[in-house]
């Protein structure tokens, strides 16, 4: 005889590993600190490598001014200008990384929580049903 909580149950069950299960899953392999490191190292390497492509894109497009006053160019105060930009655009860019990928795993642990719900109930009406499955037997048993 089919179960209708059971199967309403695996469906949802089903359904949350097949769509953002499969991330939130994925990340349950990680502590909070360790995941938010991870996402902080990822996000300052590519703005490292996408605000040196940019200094790139910049001096190549000023090359002819560059070329021009390259004696009398102040590299000091270019380089704390760039430096600048470069600590800045950091410090937002890990500050942002930091919350963003904190309330992403906080979200992720508590989709996690329901999801391990579910599968408690679950295996609460397959003991049970093992249970009436083994009252019969123990009933077919004494009949015999």
């Amino acid at each position: 005889m089919l179960n209708n909580r059971k199967i309403r149950l695996m469906t949802k069950l089903a359904a949350y590993e097949n769509k953002e299960g499969k991330e939130d899953i994925r990340l349950s392999k990680y502590y909070k600190t360790d995941y938010v490191r991870l996402q902080v190292l990822k996000s300052f390497t590519a703005t490292t490598f996408g605000y040196l492509l940019l200094l790139l894109m910049i001096s190549i497009y000023r090359s002819e001014y560059l070329i021009e006053n390259a004696v009398s160019l102040d590299y000091r105060s270019i380089g704390m200008t760039v430096l600048g930009y470069f600590i800045v655009l950091q410090t937002i860019s890990i500050i942002g990384t930091m919350i963003g990928y904190s309330i992403k795993y906080d979200r992720s642990r508590k989709k996690l929580s329901k999801y391990f719900n579910l599968l408690k109930r679950l295996r609460i009406i397959y003991k049970e049903e093992d249970g009436s499955l083994m009252n019969e037997l123990q009933r077919e048993d004494t009949s015999i």
